[in-house]
This record gives C-alpha cells, structure tokens and sequence, in this order.
C-alpha cells in the first residue's frame, strides 16, 4: 500500500484549539445557519466510535493495517467532535453526554441491529467485503473534507476558518488512506467491484443521514451545496469516486441533493 500507517499512527494526534481565541465567538457569533450545520457535523464526529463499533465485526478487523488506522482515525474523530462542541457551547448550545445519549437513543431498533446485520452479510462475502469498507470511507471523508472546506467560505469567520482547516488536515490523511486501500483492493478482485457498486448504489447515503432527522439533512446540504457551485462541488466528488476501480457512473452525492429537493 501507498499509505505508510505506521508513520501515520506514530504522528496522530488530537487536534488543538488550545491557542486559540474562542472567547471571538462571544463577540463575533456564528449564523444560525452554521451553528445547525456545525450541530450536525459534532454529531457525526461523536457518532463515529458507533460506526468503528459496526466495522470490528466484519473481515476489516483481521487486517492489522486497518485496525491500526481505524484506532487512530477514531481517536482524531473524537477530537473533532469536542473542539466542535466547545463551539456551540460558546454560543450557548448544550452537548456533552446527555445530548450524545439523545441522538443514540432515537436511532431505536435500527441501531441495536446494525452490527449484527452487517457482521452477518460481510462475513458471508469474506475479504472482498473489505473493499467495500474502503471505498465506503474514502466517499465519506471526501463528503466531510468537502463539507468542513465549504463551511469555511460561507461563514468567513477566523477562529471556526482554523479550527476547520485543522480538521480538514487530518480528513485528507484519512482519504489517503481509504483512497489508497480502496483503489488497491478494487483493482485486484472483480468481484470486491461488483459487490461495491452494488452496495453504494443500494445502501449509500450522505454522511449523518443515517443519524440525524431529514430535515437537519437537508439544511446541511442546502447551506452547503445548494446553488450553481454546490452542484459544482457534488460533482468533484462523483469524479473521485469515479475514479475508483469499477465505481464510474454512480453520481452518489448529486443523487443525494436531489433526493432532499436542494436546488
């Protein structure tokens, strides 16, 4: 593989806000607009421990080179949801553990029987499965990286620009790496091909819309991608994920804008 995660595990850290001057936003408060976008993106940030809870049950978990990025990875994303939080709680909006324990508990049944449904049907694919895993992840961190980028230019504000060009530092480590797995395990199977197409044509959504209610999804994506450039945008990220062995046509996230009516 291109991607060395043993540097990357030895030069993983938690990101830092501790220079900044949070007290700005007091001063120089964010749009509601954003503070809903920034609700949405902490919840995902926070969610992520689930989605790595979901991903040990399946053939991932055997490949030490994904497990020992996944640990590391989860551990960045943790950190993203706590700088976020602070932002909100600056402008007087609650998170912590009850708020966490909120968004969990909403997600009912579904949620309990999420990890037993996807160790069930990725056992029975077996290695291939991984492909799916990888590519799944590289969409997910160009849609973030994308989202954090797009939030720094409708908001223009300079401590949230920093705290996100941070984050989206660590998110192009994380592409490289799912990119680079993806790509790689792709090329050599035709059927990690078929059965990744097939899974993100059926099951891929935008990152969130399987936690967060469709109506905090599409805000997110009508602040973000509604209009001429956020359609432009949407399709830089269909070109990546054409890119991918075996992935051209999908069109994911143009279809997702659709799908929540953004113009």
């Amino acid at each position: 593989m291109s991607f060395d995660v043993d540097e990357y595990a030895r030069t993983s850290s938690r990101i830092r806000w501790d220079d900044l001057d949070m007290s700005l936003f007091e001063r120089q408060p964010l749009s509601d607009s954003a503070l809903r976008c920034l609700s949405y993106m902490s919840d995902v940030e926070t969610h992520t421990v689930c989605y790595l809870r979901d991903l040990l049950v399946t053939p991932s978990h055997a490949d030490p080179e994904v497990t020992v990025f996944l640990t590391m990875w989860n551990l960045e994303e943790y950190w993203h949801g706590e700088v976020l939080d602070e932002v909100l709680e600056r402008h007087g909006i609650r998170t912590g553990p009850e708020h966490t324990r909120a968004v969990r508990s909403r997600l009912g049944r579904s949620d309990r029987l999420a990890p037993i449904r996807q160790s069930l049907l990725a056992n029975l694919i077996g290695e291939d499965f991984v492909a799916t895993h990888m590519a799944w992840g590289a969409i997910n961190e160009w849609c973030a990286h994308s989202a954090y980028t797009r939030l720094i230019r409708s908001e223009n504000h300079p401590v949230l620009t920093e705290i996100l060009r941070r984050i989206a530092k660590q998110e192009t480590r994380h592409v490289a790496f799912y990119n680079s797995q993806a790509r790689e395990r792709l090329q050599r199977s035709k059927k990690a091909r078929r059965i990744a197409r097939l899974a993100l044509s059926l099951g891929w959504g935008i990152v969130g819309s399987t936690i967060m209610p469709p109506a905090e999804v599409k805000h997110m994506l009508t602040y973000l991608y509604g209009g001429e450039h956020g359609l432009a945008e949407a399709h830089k990220i269909d070109a990546k994920i054409d890119a991918l062995p075996g992935q051209q046509g999908l069109r994911l996230v143009e279809k997702e804008l659709v799908k929540y009516g953004v113009q």
